[in-house]
């Protein structure tokens, strides 16, 4: 190797890996395990809950963040859902109706507590992954976390939808 090309410890990559020189398509799918991959978002919004005493029985607003995981097998390439991807699905099908929206509007005829939120994005993200079915390998919605506050969320998993 050229000491030339090394500076604080780094080395310069000049030639780049190429494929089918220095890489064969056959090789870039490295295993057939289901993985999980995960995605976070955040969106503001405003909600009051009904029948409950206390602060949010009145109109307030939070910061949530939302966590997806969702698994499948890789493709050919190696890749069970583009990132990329995630981001689309989340613009387009699921944070029209979050993003600085009055929940207690948008959402579904619900009390908006995190718990009964969580299971409606988990719906929504599973039906978008559903009509793309064929294009990922077995992509499935294990799990959503919905943050209401950096330290209090609520969760809904594969298995216990299942149960329901």
């Amino acid at each position: 190797m050229d000491n030339n090309n090394i500076f604080f410890g780094f080395r310069i990559v000049e030639d780049l890996q190429k494929i089918d020189r220095d890489i064969q398509r056959s090789e870039l799918k490295y295993h057939q395990k289901r993985v999980l991959v995960s995605k976070e978002f955040t969106f503001d919004a405003a909600h009051h809950l009904h029948c409950y005493e206390g602060k949010c029985k009145n109109l307030h607003g939070h910061t949530y963040k939302v966590v997806f995981g969702i698994s499948g097998f890789p493709d050919e390439i190696g890749i069970v859902i583009d990132f990329g991807e995630l981001k689309e699905i989340w613009k387009e099908e699921i944070e029209i109706y979050l993003d600085h929206r009055y929940l207690n509007e948008t959402l579904p005829k619900m009390n908006t507590t995190a718990e009964n939120m969580v299971v409606w994005i988990f719906e929504k993200m599973e039906k978008a992954i559903e009509k793309r079915r064929n294009k990922y390998n077995g992509a499935r919605v294990e799990f959503v976390r919905l943050y209401e506050t950096p330290t209090s969320y609520a969760e809904a998993r594969r298995e216990w939808m299942e149960l329901s």
